[in-house]
């Protein structure tokens, strides 16, 4: 029965979501409440609610913080001279800045950091999508491909999974997948630049897109609120924050706490001024957090109810003994859209041993059921996924909300898995 309330739960979810019948901040906390109080869970609701929100709390600081900084920093007209560069490459050419976002992306995400590769990459690009008149969605989707494309052997379904299946180590149990992964990497920036040339052609069908003409010192420090002077000092403040991020010094939350201030003190001297920098940003900070903050609640009731194990239990149980030979193929055509049903660590640590054990037993190798677990559970499916906070910050950037961004992005996310899933086939990965 806990199986059942799982999947009603995730799927009315979803259904509301994406239908727009409710806002994600009311599904996410609605839903699984009321799943879990006809589950018989009343009497732990509450611990179960605060349990995830606890869990939740180092994301949702570190959202509200980055919102605030990245917004103080905007202000003050850091972007606007990255942005001039960025056109002097680019020009106004779609294709050309959709790939262009796509190889940043994955660069960015080299850390293996969903959150900071978004953090970085909508900043910089979202003023030049506003401007040229492309879609927003367009904008989430690429940046989600190509950064759940760059599977990295240090990323975390990659140390789960070979943790789970007893690998000698992350980068060995990686080794055969450098390939495969590469070739999803291509087929993303280049789904990105059919993505940007969609976005062209359809600028030129309504007529516009040849009338948009602007020089590179448009993006210009004219606001009242700009700071052109303090741009140097800016950029390396940018530059010591990420790096900071990446090293693993501090947590993303205290970086941001102490970056936020820092750019205050830098470009707002006054507390009047200060306050005011904060008003402009705190609505936006404020809203998404919210909705960080409910994704944990639902997190929290789902894994403590025990929802989750069940339904991996379940899914476990009904593989027929026949389909065991094939289960590398069957996990890798499914691991994609498991992310929008299970969490990293139950997948990895619940599902994927016994799918890997049940291969063994007709001499399948283990390692090749995970291989085909990372084409997609968690890597390219993290950011659609309603289970990670990661898709909360990067639609929160973007200004769309969960299921315009799941339509549109789920049909690529799945074409990038299963070109990875083919070519480990191909190459004998899996």
């Amino acid at each position: 029965m806990l199986a059942i309330w799982g999947i009603i739960t995730i799927v009315v979810l979803l259904l509301l979501i994406m239908s727009k019948k409710m806002i994600p901040v009311m599904a996410l906390i609605i839903v699984p409440v009321l799943t879990a109080l006809f589950a018989g869970f009343g009497p732990q609701l509450g611990e179960f609610m605060l349990d995830g929100i606890q869990s939740i709390s180092g994301t949702g600081v570190m959202f509200i913080f980055a919102v605030l900084f990245f917004g103080v920093l905007n202000d003050a007209g850091t972007f606007d001279p990255i942005i001039r560069g960025i056109l002097k490459v680019v020009g106004k050419d779609p294709v050309k800045i959709a790939v262009g976002m796509a190889i940043l992306a994955m660069f960015i995400h080299l850390d293996g950091s969903g959150a900071v590769t978004f953090l970085v990459v909508v900043p910089a690009f979202l003023p030049i999508f506003e401007k040229l008149n492309m879609r927003r969605s367009t904008l989430a989707t690429i940046v989600a491909i190509a950064a759940g494309a760059n599977i990295l052997p240090w990323s975390g379904p990659v140390i789960r999974a070979a943790s789970a299946l007893e690998a000698d180590s992350p980068m060995s149990f990686y080794g055969t997948m450098f390939i495969p992964v590469c070739i999803g990497m291509v087929a993303a920036i280049v789904i990105s630049g059919y993505l940007g040339l969609r976005e062209k052609r359809r600028l030129i069908a309504e007529g516009g897109f040849e009338e948009i003409e602007f020089d590179h010192t448009e993006f210009s420090t004219a606001s009242e609120f700009a700071r052109p002077k303090m741009f140097i000092p800016n950029l390396i403040l940018i530059i010591v924050a990420i790096a900071t991020i990446i090293s693993g010094v501090l947590p993303p939350a205290a970086v941001f706490m102490i970056a936020f201030c820092l750019a205050l003190l830098v470009n707002y001297r006054t507390p009047a001024e200060q306050n005011q920098r904060i008003k402009a940003h705190g609505n936006e900070a404020l809203t998404m957090a919210s909705v960080l903050f409910a994704a944990g609640s639902f997190t929290g009731i789902m894994t403590n109810s025990g929802m989750i194990t069940a339904m991996a239990d379940g899914l476990v149980s009904i593989v027929p003994a026949s389909m065991a030979g094939s289960l590398p193929l069957v996990v890798g055509i499914l691991a994609m859209p498991m992310s929008l049903l299970f969490d990293p660590d139950s997948f990895y640590f619940g599902i994927l041993p016994v799918l890997a054990s049940t291969a063994a037993q007709v001499g399948v190798d283990p390692l090749s059921v995970g291989h085909a677990a990372i084409v997609g559970q968690m890597t390219t499916g993290f950011p659609i996924s309603p289970l990670t906070p990661a898709t909360f910050l990067l639609i929160g950037l973007v200004g769309i909300d969960l299921g315009e961004h799941q339509r549109k992005t789920i049909p690529w996310a799945y074409l990038v898995s299963i070109i990875i899933l083919v070519s480990g086939l191909i190459t004998g990965a899996i």
